[in-house]
């Protein structure tokens, strides 16, 4: 937005297949391993070269060069793109783009310890307090008059079967708000104000001495959930897929496998990886089985 105008430059935005509106099987896309199939990082490179020299052709602007933008998977697909069609994209900007987070190229921890700094460098408090709650939950979670309460301290619309709904709803909250922790106001994921982070452990660090963690980790987390405050309850179990998401749940179990564990420094609770575990759990939900090495093959 800042630098098209000083290039004269049109400014295009692709639809990636399977997202937003652009449903190659209409409703039924997500149906089944025969449809879903066509969802790749490839097929979509190739959507964008498609598009892209069509488009020229019909704006009569075959000769204008092409930079292509992204962050995150974006960004991946930004630099991929420059690999694969150097011919089309005269260059590539990827922002936040982990093309190294796959095979044993980069520390498996080291997603989960990032966003752990990222709320350590605003207040240890903060870290602290979060690092803290996951076995209160588990604890006080362990049984149904201990789910009931949780449930009204987390104002769910209804009482919460698992304490781990609990815990992912935290969980998301703090990893999101970590991913887009933007220096201005922004409603990438949800409306959240400049800084969101110092914002989250500004709450946190503002409740009296001996103040129940557990509130103070709920009362953080609703700034991601609920920062224009129009939200009178929060759904917790088996919501609605609110970023649409669920197509990467299918990428992450056929090409995009990038192993990322929890290490003992970071903030959330401590976990492994296995790739066979990864490959059962996929097999359960869509009866494929990830390509561990594809990605690193291909690109």
């Amino acid at each position: 937005f800042d630098i098209a105008p000083e290039f004269g430059a049109l400014l295009v935005f692709i639809e990636h297949r399977f997202y937003g509106e652009s449903k190659p099987f209409g409703n039924d896309s997500y149906k089944s391993a025969d449809t879903l199939g066509y969802l790749t990082s490839t097929q979509a490179l190739a959507d964008f070269a498609v598009l892209i020299t069509s488009l020229k052709q019909n704006l009569s602007a075959v000769d204008a060069p092409v930079v292509v933008f992204g962050g995150s998977y974006g960004g991946m697909l930004a630099s991929w793109f420059r690999l694969k069609y150097p011919h089309v994209a005269m260059g590539a900007l990827a922002s936040s783009a982990p093309i190294l987070q796959f095979d044993d190229i980069t520390p498996w921890s080291s997603f989960y310890d990032a966003v752990s700094q990222d709320f350590k460098s605003e207040s240890l408090n903060c870290f602290s307090v979060i690092k803290a709650v996951w076995d209160v939950l588990d604890y006080r979670g362990s049984n149904d008059s201990g789910l009931l309460e949780l449930s009204k301290t987390f104002r769910a619309c209804k009482t919460v079967r698992f304490p781990s709904s609990l815990s992912n709803w935290l969980w998301t909250a703090f990893t999101y708000t970590a991913m887009v922790d933007y220096p201005t106001p922004a409603n990438f994921m949800m409306n959240l104000p400049a800084y969101p982070v110092k914002e989250m452990c500004k709450i946190i660090d503002s409740f009296p001495v001996g103040a129940d963690v557990v509130e103070k980790a709920f009362t953080a987390a609703s700034l991601y959930y609920n920062y224009t405050g129009d939200q009178k309850c929060f759904e917790m179990e088996g919501g609605d897929d609110p970023h649409g998401l669920s197509g990467w749940g299918w990428q992450a179990c056929t090409e995009m496998v990038m192993p990322m564990t929890v290490s003992n420094e970071s903030m959330f609770p401590p976990s492994g990886f296995s790739y066979e575990e990864k490959s059962e759990g996929c097999f359960a939900s869509y009866e494929v089985r990830p390509r561990m090495n594809w990605i690193t093959t291909e690109y």
